[in-house]
């Protein structure tokens, strides 16, 4: 090969599906009804990780209606729950992300995804670098973003499903700003977001305590004399959380962002 020629990355060719990546959140919701109107014929994941809160079974429902389709729900062949993942791997999470979300996420709907899938994401506005850098990453992956296209924000998403009479997943209205697994372990070094969990949920919150002391992995570190120290959930002090929770990312695009 001539040096001065280069390898042009690979680009597939659509091969007419298009799959919405569904996750219960407003931002997702809200892509996938524009796709439907923009494309008419979708097919609609979610991935159930099976530790979620229980009015995610009404906000899917919900939208099922909205949609006027099903989800098609899928989840792990191995795991019920992402504390089994815990269990049987003997590990929470890291800088560079935890085994529940390849787990129960990324292979399911890895399992369903084929080459020249035309995939729906719920990226936003404010999302743009997260977009660019998915795509550098992942050549062979054809991705449509709505809500960027359209330049909507995540308060646009609620307003959206306020005007459908869609009531939002409950953990919103807990001051959760994502609405992912109850007990999210990416919430790293987030006291206030486990604050937050011991206050709405103290039994998944125990259970999650119980298991960091097991597996000897402090999932938080708080600044002491301006060095990071692990510290146990049972060790932090009571309190309310103060504010909304972080925005916690987790899906098949986050996972992917990690494998990079």
């Amino acid at each position: 090969m001539n040096k001065q020629e280069t390898i042009k990355p690979f680009k597939p060719k659509p091969n007419g599906r298009v799959v919405c990546n569904f996750s219960c959140g407003a931002a997702s919701a809200v892509a996938t009804k524009l796709a439907i109107k923009e494309y008419k014929t979708v097919q609609i994941i979610y991935c159930d990780t099976g530790s979620e809160h229980s009015d995610n079974k009404r906000f899917l429902t919900d939208c099922e209606r909205w949609f006027g389709q099903k989800i098609t729900i899928l989840k792990s062949a191995k795991y019920k729950n992402i504390f089994e993942v815990f269990e049987k791997t003997r590990f929470l999470s890291s800088a560079y992300g935890a085994p529940c979300t390849g787990e129960m996420k990324k292979k399911p709907a890895q399992e369903f995804w084929r080459l020249g899938d035309t995939e729906i994401f719920g990226y936003t506005s404010d999302e743009q670098h997260r977009l660019e850098r998915w795509k550098k990453d992942n050549p062979e992956r054809i991705i449509k973003t709505p809500l960027i296209d359209k330049f909507l924000t995540k308060q646009d998403c609620y307003g959206a499903l306020a005007r459908a009479k869609i009531e939002l997943p409950a953990q919103y209205k807990l001051g959760f700003n994502n609405n992912n697994c109850i007990t999210c372990v990416k919430a790293r070094d987030s006291l206030d977001y486990w604050r937050r969990v011991r206050k709405y949920h103290p039994l998944e919150f125990e259970k999650m305590a119980e298991l960091e002391k097991d597996i000897g992995h402090a999932i938080n570190r708080q600044t002491i004399n301006g060095e990071k120290q692990p510290i146990f959930l049972d060790d932090i002090p009571p309190g309310d959380p103060i504010g909304r929770a972080p925005d916690i990312q987790c899906g098949l695009f986050c996972m992917a962002e990690m494998d990079a």
